[in-house]
């Protein structure tokens, strides 16, 4: 499906499909993000996941949790909220996208909004991704990602449901069927 942007150029929704290795989840996650970065105006990401954090990304998800106790003490975050769900990344502070990046590919959600629009959403602890790219986004990400030895056939249009609504991706398979399973957003 076509998604138009404000500026009016057309974007392509993809997904992260079944039958990729988590090697390559964990960099198409981080390289989609990177491309879309100029276009996310406001992220949120989740300090959970449903696995063990990888010893890589462990500073990141510290990082994480000292910007939600900071969200807090400034006031852009209530006392009241869970200090692991939604905290705020500004992704043109570097050290905050990097942070951002690490945890993506593991959290249980993440996501890019350009305006009032998602433009990126990871989920399920890396086995779930989706995110709307324009022509040039999508060209730099195929060859950013063969460049990383990944192929860009783990990459598919999302499938479709009566009414045009999707269902999110995921590359976790279905015990009773042994196919691929589908989550809702």
């Amino acid at each position: 499906m076509l998604v138009i942007n404000p500026n009016a150029e057309p974007r392509r929704e993809l997904v992260l499909i079944a039958g990729s290795t988590d090697a390559e989840a964990v960099l198409v996650h981080r390289e989609a993000l990177r491309v879309l970065r100029p276009d996310i105006a406001t992220a949120h990401v989740d300090a959970y996941s449903d696995d063990t954090w990888p010893p890589a990304v462990l500073p990141s998800y510290e990082r994480a949790l000292s910007l939600a106790c900071s969200q807090v003490a400034d006031g852009t975050r209530s006392r009241k909220d869970d200090p692991g769900m939604g905290i705020d990344v500004d992704v043109r502070d570097d050290r905050q996208f990097e942070m951002l990046s690490d945890l993506v590919p593991h959290t249980i959600n993440a996501e890019g909004w350009q305006g009032d629009r998602q433009i990126f959403s990871a989920s399920d602890s890396g086995t779930s991704l989706w995110f709307a790219v324009t022509g040039t986004q999508e060209a730099e990400l195929v060859s950013r990602l063969e460049a990383l030895g990944v192929r860009p056939t783990v990459l598919a249009a999302p499938p479709r449901r009566r009414g045009g609504a999707f269902l999110t991706w995921s590359r976790r398979t279905d015990a009773s069927t042994g196919r691929p399973s589908t989550r809702r957003p």
